[in-house]
């Protein structure tokens, strides 16, 4: 069952994702995709720092190096170098047509895990996904 407290915390991710999203995209037209993800994580290397000295693990020798390698892949191609285009696009498409365009990456992943992993897509799956691409649809339709 979800508690309040998860429920919250998310709900502030979701809101500050959001507006980061939209100030970097704005900055992204006077500095650069590149600029702007680059100060983006210099300037949250204090919080992050605090906030990893109060979460290191017992013991670093249950971590193995897949591990360590998939951290790096995630850093710099998915969060770094993607970061780059993201901002860029959202620069030259506009924030409000393009940011609609993010909506639809979960069901993109769906429909990959299921062509190239075989993992098992169920019917009501397919229906949330068929919902919010018609939401999506008509956001921009209208927007």
């Amino acid at each position: 069952a979800a508690s309040v407290t998860g429920e919250l915390l998310m709900l502030a991710a979701i809101i500050v994702c959001g507006l980061g999203y939209a100030e970097g995209a704005k900055l992204s037209r006077r500095l650069g995709g590149w600029q702007v993800i680059s100060w983006a994580l210099v300037l949250s290397l204090p919080l992050m720092a605090l906030l990893t000295v109060f979460t290191l693990p017992d013991s670093w020798q249950g971590i193995s190096a897949a591990a360590w390698i998939g951290l790096g892949y995630v850093s710099v191609f998915s969060m770094l170098i993607g970061f780059v285009f993201w901002y860029r696009g959202l620069a030259l498409g506009g924030i409000a047509s393009i940011g609609q365009l993010q909506l639809l990456q979960p069901f993109l992943g769906l429909a990959l895990a299921g062509l190239l992993l075989h993992e098992a897509v169920s019917a009501s799956m397919l229906m949330a996904t068929s919902v919010v691409i018609l939401c999506v649809g008509l956001a921009r339709r209208y927007a």
